[in-house]
């Protein structure tokens, strides 16, 4: 999935690891951001952005954000609204990752991934978001699993819990490409 040159998108170069290169100013701004990655041209992956953070996603050309973080969002769906972008929660408990949470995942994202527009996934330290971006693409984009979980290994080595909810969604979506 990744290409090997640069690619430059809404003012962000990527490289062929997909780590963002810094230029632009709202490359400089979001540097701050826990485990920050840009895992294709339409697919970014983060920890909790501060308010300013989500100002320079949207000049980056952020489109969607969808929040794994459970609980009371509405401050951050306000902010996120008050930009000019949409918003999406999936209330992904810590300790209990569902199916269910990921199949929610995929249909938000065959929404916005159809109409090429750029996505910010995130939760607190980016490990659901990057357990969540990995799973869509092994799943849905058939990205090779060596070169989707480098971009999670870099994140975090998941847990038990983690790890058994990765084995669970790729056997569910490899005894049926829908998971129905």
């Amino acid at each position: 999935m990744m290409a090997t040159a640069l690619i430059c998108h809404a003012g962000l170069a990527v490289g062929k690891t997909g780590e963002a290169t810094g230029t632009g100013e709202a490359a400089g701004a979001i540097d701050t951001i826990e485990n920050y990655q840009v895992n294709s041209p339409t697919m970014i992956s983060a920890g909790q952005p501060a308010p300013a953070h989500f100002a320079a996603f949207k000049a980056m050309g952020v489109d969607q954000v969808i929040d794994l973080i459970p609980g009371d969002r509405r401050a951050e769906q306000q902010l996120v609204h008050g930009l000019g972008m949409e918003y999406h929660n999936i209330q992904v408990v810590w300790d209990n990752p569902t199916l269910a949470n990921f199949q929610d995942y995929v249909a938000v994202m065959q929404q916005t991934q159809g109409q090429g527009e750029r996505v910010l996934t995130h939760c607190r330290k980016n490990w659901r978001g990057a357990v969540f971006t990995y799973l869509y693409r092994v799943t849905q984009l058939g990205e090779a699993d060596a070169v989707a979980r480098q971009d999670l290994a870099t994140t975090w080595q998941p847990n038990e819990t983690w790890q058994a909810f990765i084995e669970k969604v790729k056997k569910a979506y490899a005894s049926s490409p829908q998971a129905d």
